[in-house]
This record gives structure tokens, sequence and C-alpha cells, in this order.
């Protein structure tokens, strides 16, 4: 079984849909099977990925909603050398499910069932779920479904606003829906080494969540901003820049800390 770690902060702007698009691209550069799953109403993973949403017949709304297989949702993403990972695409449509979600049976449970009914997903190493920026049933659906949690915090003075609330339904989740979740790390992003509240903030994370912060920041950095408006992940819109080798270290700390191995035949 793959395993599944919902990237997730209530908190808009942290950098959490760059992580998973850029995270999932790293992992697939290293010789992980990797499937995204775009939970997110907004669908910023999707198109910045190059996928035009009004040309999506299916959408992960179908895949929540109507129980379509995965098979007939998944888009491929192709990336150079040879490289590929897939992606669940979501449009608006999206956004109607938190209602309609109400009227389900076990509905807290509604994407774990479908997910592990599914026995496409065993091809996979990692599934990411990009979680809307808030807690909702959206949001609970893909901490129920997870081994671990992606938390991306930025560098910047409210970093701290809202975790305790997401700690809070983390452990409300633990309790009552999924037992096994785990935090998988706090990512520091959109780090400036010349601003000092930067600093204040890294050293702020690192004493409160102490070993759970991951040892990878990532900066910030202009060519992360422009990739998704070409549709790219980082690796294939600028290879070289600090972005890029931030995200493929982040790739490997994230492997590394699952016992796993991988195949680098790319120098970043």
């Amino acid at each position: 079984m793959p395993k599944i770690i919902s990237v997730i902060n209530q908190k808009g702007g942290v950098g959490k849909t760059t992580t998973v698009v850029n995270l999932s691209a790293g992992l697939a550069f290293l010789g992980k099977k990797i499937l995204v799953i775009d939970l997110d109403p907004q669908g910023n993973a999707t198109s910045g990925l190059g996928i035009d949403k009004n040309d999506l017949s299916l959408n992960t709304y179908d895949l929540i909603m109507e129980r379509n297989i995965l098979s007939e949702i998944i888009k491929k993403i192709q990336l150079s050398d040879n490289k590929s990972f897939n992606i669940l695409p979501s449009t608006a449509d999206l956004s109607g499910a938190d209602v309609e979600l109400f009227d389900k049976n076990n509905r807290e449970n509604v994407l774990k069932e479908i997910l592990f009914q599914n026995s496409d997903i065993e091809i996979y190493d990692y599934i990411l779920i990009d979680c809307p920026p808030s807690l909702s049933l959206l949001s609970i659906n893909a901490l129920s479904a997870a081994n671990s949690i992606l938390v991306p915090i930025q560098c910047e003075f409210y970093a701290m606003e809202g975790l305790a609330q997401l700690n809070k339904t983390i452990e409300l989740v633990k309790e009552r829906i999924n037992e096994n979740l785990r935090i998988e790390g706090f990512l520091l992003t959109m780090f400036d080494a010349r601003n000092n509240i930067c600093k204040t903030v890294v050293n702020e994370v690192k004493n409160y969540f102490k070993e759970k912060v991951l040892n990878t920041m990532i900066p910030k950095n202009v060519k992360l901003a422009e990739s998704p408006s070409f549709g790219k992940c980082i690796f294939d819109y600028d290879k070289n820049c600090l972005g890029s080798k931030s995200y493929m270290n982040l790739s490997k700390e994230i492997i590394t800390n699952n016992g796993g191995s991988y195949v680098e035949k790319i120098s970043w």
C-alpha cells in the first residue's frame, strides 16, 4: 500500500499547493510512483500542472460524490527525463461536496473507503493530497485517509496563527477517526535569510515543534512563483534555481524519513 500524505494548513498562501506539485515531481524524479489528489476546489495544483480545467469531463467531485473509478479521472503529468506522475484533478465543482457530504453515511471516511476499496492505488509509492485552506469536511476526509500530514508554515509574522486549531483538529481525528495519523513534518516555506522576522519565526517554530520540523527549508524564490503560470513543476521550469534544489532535498528527506531509498540519475 502507498504512503498517503495530506498536505494541510487552513491558512492560505503558505506554499501548500507549491509543495504538493514540486514534492510530487521530486519524488517522481527519484524513481517513485506518485498520485496527487487535488482536493481543493480552487484546483490550483491542477492548473499549475498545465491542465485546462474547462476540458475536464470528470474530476475529484465525481470521485467523492459519484464514486467514479480512479482510472476514468486520472490525468498523467509528463515530466522531462521520461518521468511522470498522475493526478486526480479538481475543479470548482468540488466546492459543493462539503455540503453534499453531510447527507452521506460515514461522511468523514468517504475518501478513505474509495481509496482502500480500489486496487489501482497499490501501484503507487506515495499519494499526496492537496487539501483546501479550511478545516472542512473535505479536509477531514483527507486526514481520515492519510497515514501522515505535512504542514507548510510560511516564515512570516503570523506563522503560528491557526496552528493551534489545526493541532486540535488533528487530535480529534486521531481520537475518533484515524488513530494511526501522525505528523510527517512541519515544513518552513518562503524563507528569506536577509529578513530578521524570518529567522525569528524559524526559531519559534523549531522551539515549539522541535524534532517534528523538517530539516529542509523552502526559500522565497521568484522561479517557484513563476512556474505554475507555465504549467510546469519547478524542475522542468528551472532545475538550477534554489527552489528546485530545495524541493529535491525535501523529496530525499521524505523518502529517507520513511525508511526508503531512491535512484538519482540527474544532478540537481
